[in-house]
């Protein structure tokens, strides 16, 4: 495996994700990054992002989430989808305040990896919300 670019992102098919995607014009762009054996990023919510009483949205949450598991594969360059996964909402992470987003592998069998991920207020260093995923890794031709 060969680690990629994120900026490889404007030529790729990932170019339109909602979440990472530099060229969805509503989409996030979040900048995921590998850290050793973390892939990371960190985002803002804004007014637009909310669910309820300044609450960032929990599906935007477990987008984020399922998107940095995802790119730990991504940016080692390997391309895969969700085939399942679980989120656990911990707190309720306000508008305005940045969260920090983490991803690990948890154990690969073949094309299957089991990753997790989880969001932390920037602020406090609290976990908000925590997935687990499986997802399948696409065979390289």
């Amino acid at each position: 495996m060969s680690e990629i670019d994120p900026a490889a992102l404007v030529n790729s098919e990932a170019n339109q994700c909602f979440v990472c995607g530099p060229g969805n014009a509503a989409g996030l762009k979040v900048q995921f990054r590998l850290d050793g054996d973390l892939c990371r990023a960190t985002w803002l919510p804004e007014p637009a992002h909310i669910g309820y009483d300044n609450v960032t949205h929990g599906g935007l949450l477990f987008s984020l989430l399922d998107d940095v598991m995802a790119n730990w594969l991504f940016l080692r360059g390997e391309r895969c989808f969700t085939a399942r996964a679980e989120v656990r909402y911990r707190d309720k992470p306000p508008i305005g305040v940045p969260v920090e987003l983490e991803g690990s592998l948890v154990r690969r069998r073949g094309r299957l990896a089991d990753l997790s991920g989880r969001a932390l207020r920037a602020d406090t260093g609290a976990v908000v919300v925590e997935a687990n995923g499986r997802f399948m890794i696409e065979p390289t031709n």
